[in-house]
């Protein structure tokens, strides 16, 4: 439970820019957060030689995962709303540690799908909570940059993860591997719990920095509203187009973070020789997570609209990831991992934008349930899309090298749909001027 600490008070001092010390712990959830669910995908190849598992049945493993995180995301999103962010979040990262250290249990396919199904339940609060807890600790102009760091934790994650459970493989064997991310988890929390408050009661906090945070929210934001009916919600256009920015978008991201491995496999190469081009997808995400942040808030500083600096983003991620097409025409590793590089910072910059999205157009007892809902959209487009991964990646296995070609010019296009359908819904409407909806 939060101490409340009169207004201006502090306790041992204060600690300078505590917000971005609070956006560093939610980048830190995220690394681990990837880290444990790229432990499967790093591990894939091993363990479907080792269990004899086909294409499909490792997508229907990872589409486990991907149902109970659909699910959760928008029930978590609700209960983030309900119960706070620090209460939320502690009894996500609680969860999903421990059905970590357990997966080291499994003895084959049902039981990975059973773990993943539980792990897929523990880590969809991650993103509505950190989307909530930055609506609550950072002002509008840097609200793009707070959710670029804590997004940008999945490619640091990402990157990461191989140069961390591949040796451990390695020398101790995969059960091993499944218990570092569970037990990195703990120590999360351990930092969590004696630093998250909210900023009108933090005990660390200047009281420079308190009005910073709190001087562009609106009275009633501030003081605390009844949480608004889904029903509501889903009657807005804006939140439509929210759900479409994330629904289009990560079924892109997550094909790169768990079939890439196989995919560069079916292109010829060696698992082995392309660890640095497995990392390199990563880092140009993690550079894209803080373009987009960095340059949207430059265009606010600028004078642009809000709604205007977000766009401009979505318009570059769009046009961006359409670079992943050129992938077919190629087998050359370099080649290949560059355009996946230049995509996934295009994909990253849009990320961004749809991260932030919940907390430009909605108040802060409605972010989680919006963040949650376009969590649950992206679940659905990403089991929608594994299942076909699965079926046309075993069934053009005979064509070799392009084996994957028509599941890589699909995953360039969606984005760019995503990105036009965005553009038409996240708009200043009726709803805004009846005060539903923030101006954008």
């Amino acid at each position: 439970m939060a101490v409340s600490v009169p207004i201006g008070s502090t306790r041992h001092g204060a600690i300078p820019s505590l917000r971005w010390w609070i956006g560093g712990i939610l980048f830190a959830s995220t690394v681990i957060n990837y880290i444990d669910r790229q432990t499967l995908s790093i591990l894939a190849p091993y363990l479907k030689q080792e269990y004899h598992w086909t294409n499909a049945d490792y997508a229907n493993i990872a589409i486990a995962f991907r149902v109970a995180y659909s699910i959760g995301q928008t029930a978590c999103g609700r209960q983030i709303d309900r119960l706070g962010t620090k209460l939320g979040l502690t009894i996500s990262v609680t969860w999903y540690s421990i059905v970590s250290l357990l997966t080291s249990l499994a003895r084959g396919f049902a039981g990975f799908a059973v773990f993943r199904f539980l792990l897929g339940a523990g880590e969809s609060a991650n993103w509505p909570g950190a989307s909530k807890a930055v609506s609550e600790w950072f002002p509008n102009r840097e609200r793009g940059i707070a959710a670029a760091l804590y997004d940008s934790g999945s490619s640091v994650g990402g990157a990461i993860a191989p140069f961390l459970i591949l040796p451990v493989y390695l020398r101790w064997g995969w059960r091993v591997a499944f218990v570092i991310p569970g037990l990195l988890g703990f120590l999360w929390l351990i930092a969590w719990r004696r630093m998250y408050y909210l900023p009108q009661e933090h005990p660390r906090i200047s009281e420079a920095e308190r009005q910073l945070i709190l001087a562009d929210r609106p009275e009633t934001e501030v003081a605390g509203k009844p949480l608004p009916r889904w029903r509501d919600l889903l009657k807005l256009t804006q939140t439509w187009g929210v759900i479409v920015s994330k629904g289009l978008t990560d079924p892109v991201w997550f094909f790169i973070t768990d079939w890439f491995p196989i995919y560069l496999i079916a292109k010829g190469i060696s698992l082995q020789s392309s660890l640095i081009a497995i990392w390199i997808p990563f880092l140009a995400a993690d550079l894209g997570n803080f373009f987009g942040g960095g340059v949207s808030g430059y265009l606010i500083r600028r004078g642009w609209s809000l709604g205007a600096a977000r766009k401009a983003l979505v318009v570059f991620g769009g046009f961006g990831v359409l670079l992943l097409i050129p992938t077919i025409f190629t087998v050359k590793l370099y080649l290949i991992t560059l355009l996946f590089g230049l995509a996934t910072f295009s994909y990253a910059s849009f990320s961004t934008i749809a991260n932030v999205l919940p907390t430009d157009l909605y108040s802060s007892e409605a972010v989680a349930s919006v963040s949650g809902m376009s969590g649950t959209g992206a679940g659905i487009g990403t089991i929608i899309s594994f299942e076909l991964i699965g079926h046309f990646s075993d069934a053009r296995q005979a064509t070799a090298t392009h084996s994957f070609d028509p599941i890589v010019i699909v995953a360039g296009l969606i984005p760019f749909i995503g990105m036009m359908l965005v553009l038409l819904l996240v708009r200043n409407t009726r709803a805004t001027d009846q005060g539903l909806v923030k101006r954008i």
